[in-house]
């Protein structure tokens, strides 16, 4: 991985891998220390080249031994709330300024930073308990003494890798041999795409014969097209002395799906602590040197309870938080950026519909394309009727015969007993034709690079296949023929009139669709089509620039002209249980939703309909082959009118806007609805991640399940994965998007806004009565309250009333689900603003005043008693409080109250310093205290009774 992109690198980083014991050889994992340059890889190269290079080391750690208490502290201070409290419990060290015990102030502040403390040393643990698994997982080496077991973390480039089947691929490779006689593997990492073997190091006789090897393998420089990889592997020829050069592909490769993370992490902070840190610098303004405690201790642990309720939930069950900071940002999203295959679809997929311009055939009428495909088999004319044209049944196995043979589909038997079969391919669209195929009659039993084998009702057919490696076009006997996107294969087919439109309508069906068409070739024609493919294509095979064009050119230009259309099919690549639903939920959350894939236009356009991305009545409007910052400009202009479409590009002119106009591009992709960028690399997701960031300051979720959707997940404000080690939430289904937002992200966010605020509320209150206290005295440093008085009030007098805040709610989870709509008020952030904390700090100006002046005015004659009248007053007026605040009443809260009062009481036997109980004992105190406790609180019973009343919340107009 490229430590700089914080990307998969197929030039930083590569080895080679096989399917049951594969030796393979990583190049370069992660680039050279020093450069980003081409560079050649010898085999059976010295330890001094070996160190030249990083080695194989995963890290998501945040931390190491030496750096955590320093960065943890940083990090704690460089929030202004904090900082106040280290500044505050400083002032007690100059004399005049000191009020109280120094204890009092520096226990909560150390309280406060061993959580914390301890909080992120167990995550960071959790992290290197994952990096030391998968830095231990077992390997073999083949090195002159025989196969050598190490740790993933010790190889390095250069070695010589045997890795078995349904291993881990533990970092990029090239494949250099394989026991699989067809030699070819196939790997479902990162991209799923069918690989092979060196051809000259697969005819050796054994993998010991690599040690005699004095071949070289050079890999160009590291670059962000991850679709893309040249190289080469130059050698000798034992047998006539000349250099051979042989041409090194992506195909050839393999890719690890671990990563590393930044060596510079990345603290994510939510929006809620961003808009605490804002208020403490209002608060520090109003109190100045009054202390204030807790609220860091309350909100830290919040989060772990909200953490701990998601894990919890069976309904969501395998949900996992990874990051225990920001439950409550789920409830703030208004971005959601998505992957596609894997996390919205399930990579089974099946052909649903086949036509042929006259005849259509779908899942009910699929018998009749069995009978016709029998009938064309039993006869050996040309089918041609009296008119010229084939007959129906020849059509059929024509367009047949073309998907069993156009495709890099593997055949592999397990000898496990009972000879399972399976396919396995670049992908599934593939496995699925070729398993629609086999249900037809036409099934693939063995092929190899040169030749396939179908057999037909126990009938071999052998036929020699010339395959454009990972392409789509094949040559069997004197056809040509392909398969393709209709995009690239309407230009190159013959004249027709229903193509389109049935694209069309297969589109907007939801199906993936394929155009199939074949070209039948002369004796010189194919002479001289393969004399070019021995010289013109192989120059064009090595070539170290723009290979894969000019490959292309050469295919063009000798067969991909003037093909007969055979058909065309519709497959439908299957969605995740819920997605549908979860994609309409999340709309009517008004959520703007991006689906980020590396899958083409076309298929990424299926999807996209087919899962309800795009709603019914919603226009798609798409942008591709963008060549000139002007053509940018001319298509912008287009969708700056365009306020309800689904904007779907591709990566080239994604990246052309990127490049050329890139505020105007972002100023109107984030207006819209829906957008669908397609064949996007790692570091294009991750641009765009960042730019929706800079540009809305707006939270952002991404979603993904692949190596490939690292940068992009690392870059947003919630990372939610449903396969990753180092996301903040990792979640088994798409679906379980709707829980973990529209519930518990509901829940986190008002539960910590509200518990915030009334922390806040309690720590004003009791500075007010300091200041009205201080102010009888001439502003004299004399503290109202001292000793366990002011400890005991932020934990055994209040502690469990406020904390038990977060187990309230105010509406229940079916009307949550039901009505996404209540998600839209979440995303203002009217629960925690200045306005709301305007109106807490008048409450508590007004208790806090209100209980000192009547303290003095009730109890002139007993002023001696100041502490334990008003004292007792607040304590009182701040479970009213609490009581006030509750929407939904939990036995846990009722518990809370009660069990405090009785504290409190009790404790008034125990602290005699503070409490007279031959005065707390009288009515008169009794009837005075309760005076004090109503004026100052039922007030607010009666401004909520009439709030309620005459403007109540949207949600409980749905209760």
């Amino acid at each position: 991985m490229d430590e700089e992109l914080g990307e998969s690198s197929f030039r930083s980083k590569q080895r080679k891998t096989s399917r049951k014991r594969i030796p393979d050889i990583p190049l370069k994992f992660l680039k050279s220390r020093n450069n980003q340059q081409p560079r050649t890889i010898p085999f059976n190269c010295n330890d001094k080249i070996k160190k030249k290079f990083t080695p194989n080391i995963i890290v998501n750690q945040k931390y190491n031994i030496f750096t955590f208490i320093p960065i943890v502290l940083y990090e704690q201070f460089v929030i202004f709330f904090n900082l106040y409290f280290l500044l505050v419990a400083l002032s007690q060290f100059v004399p005049a300024l000191k009020i109280g015990y120094i204890l009092t102030y520096f226990g909560p502040l150390c309280f406060v930073l061993l959580v914390t403390i301890s909080k992120e040393a167990m995550d960071d643990y959790q992290r290197h308990k994952r990096d030391k698994e998968a830095n231990s997982q077992q390997y073999q080496t083949l090195t002159s003494s025989g196969l050598i077991n190490i740790p993933s973390s010790k190889i390095r480039v250069g070695d010589l890798i045997v890795v078995h089947k349904d291993q881990r691929i533990p970092a990029d490779m090239i494949l250099l041999r394989t026991t699989e006689e067809k030699q070819t593997n196939w790997t479902e990492k990162l991209t799923g795409k069918l690989r092979l073997a060196v051809p000259s190091l697969q005819r050796l006789s054994c993998n010991e014969e690599l040690l005699n090897c004095s071949g070289e393998i050079y890999a160009d420089s590291p670059h962000k097209d991850i679709h893309n990889f040249v190289g080469t592997y130059s050698h000798v020829d034992p047998e006539t002395g000349s250099e051979q050069l042989e041409p090194l592909g992506v195909e050839n490769s393999l890719w690890t799906t671990q990563f590393w993370r930044l060596v510079t992490q990345i603290t994510k902070i939510g929006l809620l602590d961003k808009e605490v840190n804002r208020l403490a610098k209002i608060l520090f303004v109003v109190t100045l040197a009054m202390s204030f405690i807790c609220l860091r201790v309350n909100l830290d642990m919040g989060k772990q309870l909200y953490a701990r309720q998601i894990e919890g939930d069976e309904e969501i069950a395998g949900t996992i938080v990874r990051t225990s900071t920001l439950p409550e940002e789920l409830g703030r999203i208004e971005y959601l950026l998505s992957d596609k295959t894997g996390t919205l679809t399930k990579n089974d997929m099946e052909l649903k519909k086949l036509h042929m311009g006259t005849m259509s055939y779908t899942l009910d009428t699929m018998d009749d394309i069995v009978t016709h495909l029998g009938a064309a088999f039993e006869k050996h004319d040309t089918g041609m009727s009296g008119k010229g044209r084939r007959n129906i049944s020849y059509r059929v196995k024509d367009i047949v015969q073309a998907l069993a043979l156009c495709h890099n589909v593997i055949y592999v038997m397990f000898a496990a007993g009972n000879n399972e079969v399976t396919y396995q391919a670049s992908s599934p669209d593939e496995v699925a034709i070729v398993k629609w195929t086999e249900e037809m009659g036409l099934a693939l039993v063995s092929r190899d690079v040169n030749k396939m084998q179908l057999m037909f009702v126990q009938t071999i057919l052998k036929q020699s296949v010339w395959v454009l490696l990972f392409g789509t076009s094949s040559l069997t006997r004197l056809h040509s023929m392909k398969r393709g996107a209709d995009s690239v294969m309407t230009s190159i087919v013959q004249y027709n009139d229903w193509l389109e439109e049935e694209c069309g309508n297969m589109a907007r069906e939801g199906l993936r669709t394929l155009v199939v068409a074949k070209k039948k070739l002369s004796e010189e024609a194919y002479e001289e089509f393969r004399k070019s493919r021995q010289e013109i294509y192989h120059e064009a095979e090595v070539a170290l620039l723009d290979r894969n064009g000019r490959k292309q050119a050469v295919v063009e230009n000798l067969l991909e002209t003037d093909l007969e259309l055979l058909g065309l099919t519709g497959v439908e690549d299957k969605l995740q249980d819920g997605v549908k639903n979860t994609l309409e939920q999340m709309r009517n959350a008004n959520l703007k939703i991006w689906m980020l894939t590396g899958d083409k236009i076309e298929t990424a356009t299926c999807i996209a309909v087919s899962s309800k991305l795009v709603s019914r009545n919603q226009q798609i409007y798409q942008v591709s082959k963008l060549k000139s910052p002007v053509e940018v400009l001319e298509e912008l202009d287009h969708l700056r009118n365009q306020t309800d479409c689904c904007l779907v590009i591709d990566g080239e002119s994604l990246q052309l806007c990127l490049d050329s106009s890139k505020d105007e591009f972002i100023e109107v992709a984030t207006r819209l609805p829906v957008v669908v960028c397609c064949r996007c690399s790692p570091t294009q997701k991750a641009d765009i991640t960042r730019l929706i960031k800079k540009y809305t300051r707006k939270r952002v979720l991404c979603i993904g399940d692949g190596g490939n959707d690292v940068s992009m997940i690392q870059a947003a404000d919630v990372e939610g994965k449903q396969a990753s080690l180092a996301a903040d939430f990792s979640i088994t289904q798409f679906s379980h998007l709707t829980k973990l937002l529209l519930w518990h992200g509901r829940n986190s966010y008002k539960r910590s806004a509200k518990l915030s605020q009334f922390v806040i509320h309690r720590g004003l209150i009791i500075s007010v009565m300091q200041a009205v206290f201080s102010a009888l005295f001439y502003f004299a440093p004399i503290a109202l309250y001292q000793g366990m008085l002011i400890v005991g009030y932020a934990t055994l007098y209040t502690m469990a009333p406020v904390f038990s805040l977060v187990l309230d709610q105010d509406v229940n989870e079916d009307i949550a689900l039901l009505y996404p709509e209540l998600y839209k008020e979440l995303t203002k952030g009217r629960s925690l603003s200045n306005r709301t904390f305007f109106t807490w700090l008048l409450i508590s100006v007004y208790q806090g005043g209100s209980i000192m002046v009547l303290s003095i005015l009730l109890f002139e004659d007993e002023f001696i008693h100041i502490v334990s009248i008003s004292f007792t007053a607040l304590i009182l007026n701040e479970l009213l409080m609490v009581a006030l605040e509750i929407n939904t009443w939990h036995r846990i809260m009722v518990i809370s109250e009660l069990v405090t009062i009785m504290i409190y009481i009790g404790s008034m036997w125990l602290l005699p310093t503070y409490f007279d109980m031959t005065f707390i004992l009288t009515w008169g105190f009794v009837w005075k205290v309760a005076v004090m406790t109503a004026v100052s609180s039922f007030p607010l019973y009666i401004v909520k009774f009439i709030k309620r009343r005459y403007a109540p919340p949207s949600y409980t107009k749905l209760t």
